[in-house]
This record gives structure tokens, sequence and C-alpha cells, in this order.
């Protein structure tokens, strides 16, 4: 067992002369250095505690965003590399605020994460993706497979395999043309629980990701004994190509180890020309990022598709 602390320090009479006042500026306190990583301290500033309130008002603003049908989800495409047809899609939540605007997954997902409403909400995301692929399936649109991201609270506390298959069996679309995209923490935690649950996914045709491979807790492990599908390289590799080398070195090795072990790869992140055609010359199996396309509104994205089926050609 790894153990580590975290040290949140305020002063009287600097801070409150209070005790019950001074505890709750320590705590705030002490939070910012777990926010800071851990294995560290904090002094308290007045700044924590307008942080603190901004955060009381997220959490209060997040209950009830789903009946009041804030949240959207935006669609990235994702694209063969060599083909540069589009394969599939990555539904990307995003919250339109009532006072605040759109927000990204950034400004409120922790939020989310740490007092469980990531629960109903990642629900939300799960269910709302397969309709919107079943939609887009019955009208002409041949989307070949949807990606959704699951969280870690998610897999832990619900039963992913009952809600997987009810959203599938409720849009009705093939389990095959779902990629569930989880963090390698998650993979490496629990491991015995885990792999039945997954086991149980692949079993009935779901497809398994890992997400921004090669940042997470790496045991190569888990590569060999869970079944997935496919690795998903993080932009931190690939957004300095095609002039850093040992980035490219990176990306080659996950490549032909995943290539190896019978797994698909996809690169993240990818912005430029260069960056696809450095990609495609490794051998990655699927490209995605702002040079292919934004994410986008379900309108937008299906326009996409209609105007623009290649997003990249070999050689161009």
């Amino acid at each position: 067992v790894v153990l580590s602390g975290s040290m949140g320090i305020a002063l009287a009479p600097d801070h409150s002369v209070v005790p019950d006042e001074l505890l709750r500026t320590a705590d705030l306190a002490m939070y910012a250095a777990k926010a800071a990583g851990g294995n560290t301290c904090r002094f308290y500033h007045a700044e924590l505690s307008r942080a603190a309130q901004v955060a009381v008002k997220l959490e209060a603003d997040l209950h009830g965003a789903i009946e009041r049908g804030e949240f959207e989800l935006f669609y990235q495409p994702v694209a063969h590399a060599r083909s540069g047809e589009i394969a599939g899609a990555e539904a990307l939540i995003r919250w339109n605020h009532p006072v605040r605007g759109r927000l990204a997954p950034g400004d409120f997902l922790r939020c989310a994460e740490e007092t469980g409403l990531i629960i109903p909400i990642g629900e939300w995301v799960l269910r709302t993706a397969c309709r919107q692929l079943a939609v887009w399936q019955a009208g002409g649109v041949a989307l070949p497979r949807m990606a959704v991201n699951l969280s870690v609270l998610q897999f832990q506390r619900t039963d992913v395999f009952a809600l997987v298959r009810d959203a599938i069996a409720e849009a009705g679309i093939a389990p095959g043309a779902l990629e569930l995209e989880l963090v390698e923490s998650l993979l490496v935690s629990n491991r015995e629980a885990t792999a039945e649950t997954l086991q149980r996914l692949r079993d009935f045709g779901v497809r398994i990701a890992v997400d921004d491979f090669g940042t997470g807790y790496s045991s190569l492990q888990y590569l060999r004994d869970l079944p997935i599908d496919r690795l998903k390289i993080d932009r931190s590799f690939v957004m300095n190509l095609p002039f850093a080398v040992k980035d490219a070195a990176i990306v080659h090795a996950i490549t032909s180890m995943a290539r190896d072990l019978g797994l698909e790869t996809t690169a993240e992140g990818v912005e430029t020309e260069e960056q696809s055609v450095m990609l495609r010359a490794i051998g990655c199996d699927h490209l995605q990022g702002y040079h292919l396309g934004r994410p986008q509104p379900a309108e937008a994205f299906e326009q996409l598709f209609a105007r623009t089926p290649v997003l990249v050609r070999d050689g161009r």
C-alpha cells in the first residue's frame, strides 16, 4: 500500500478567529493541495473561497440539468488513416448552461465525478448516443460505429453490462456498432471484476478501447489479459509530430505492439496534414483530431458525412 499526504494550512487571526471557520478554510487549502497532485501543502487564500463558491453553484446547477434538457452531444469524426473515409464518431458532451453558455467537459465533469452525478449523466450520454446512431442509420447515414466514454465511477458503481445492453436494445442498433472507451487506471484496478465485465461486453459484441493510451498507470499485463480491441494513442505523443523524434518512436512502438497483439490503433489530436501523413506511414489505423473535424452538433455532423465522406486522402 502506497500512502500519500496532503496538508491545508490556515492561520489565526489572519484567516479567522472562529474555530469552525478556521477549520473550513484549512479544509479548502487541503483540497487545493490534493488538486496540485498530492504529497504537498497549501496555505489558504481568499481565492479558494471564491473558487469553492463557484464549485457549489456549479454542483447545484448540475442537479436537474438532464431534466431541463441542458446537455447536448457533439460528435467528432474518426477517419480511416489510409482511405480517409469516416469510420465512426466519438460522442462528447456539452452543457448549454443558462447563464455561463456552452461549457466543455473540462468545465464540469470533475464536479460531476466528485458528486456522483457522473452516473446519471453518463447514462444519458450512452442512451442518447445510441439513439442518435440509430436515427442516422435509419436515415441513410451509414456510420459504422459510435464511441462513448465510460467513467471509472460508472464502471465501479453500476451494472455496466445491463446498462449497455438496455441502451443498445432501446435504440435498436447492433452491439458491434458501439465502442466503449475506458481509461487505463480503470483497467489496472480491481482486475478480476473488470475483466469479467469486459468479457461479458465483448461476448455481447461491444468493442472496447483504451483511451489516452500511454498516460495512465500503464501495465502491459492488461493488454495481454483483458479483452481489448483498440488503443487510442494520447494526443501528447502526436502534438509535436513530425518533428519530435522520441514521440515518433513511441507512436511507432505502440502501433507495432498493437498490430502484433491484434489490436487496432487510433491517433488522437491530429491537427495538421504533416501529422496525418506521418501517422499513416507509421501504420496507425485511424486518425482523430481537428484536422479531420472538430466536435460538432448532430445536424452538422450529418451534413459533414453527406458532403465529405472522405476527410483525408492518401498522398494528398
